[in-house]
């Protein structure tokens, strides 16, 4: 079977598809993969990351959408608004359920 893989960074510039090997003075093989952005369900759920400063803004602005839906659906204004965005946000990250 041929190796798939070519020389170089992945011309698209994908995530997940860029790799680089060596091996150590000891002898170890090491296998490198390039990874920019994760795919969903392959954040912990514990912690969540912005890149940028837009990144972040742009979360901020999805949970705020969302969260406008959420105090439709319970017709009432939320309080305790900030707790419900961070769970929003690192669910949104993570892969994982949605609050509601």
């Amino acid at each position: 079977m041929e190796n798939p893989r070519v020389a170089g960074r992945d011309p698209e510039g994908r995530s997940y598809f860029s790799f680089a090997s060596f091996e150590d003075p000891d002898g170890n093989c090491w296998l490198l993969q390039e990874i920019t952005t994760r795919l969903p369900g392959r954040i912990d759920s514990a912690a969540a990351t912005f890149n940028s400063v837009s990144d972040l803004s742009g979360g901020l602005r999805r949970a705020e959408a969302a969260h406008g839906e959420h105090e439709k659906h319970t017709g009432q204004r939320d309080a305790n608004w900030p707790d419900w965005y961070a769970k929003y946000m690192v669910a949104e990250q993570a892969g994982t359920e949605m609050p509601q």
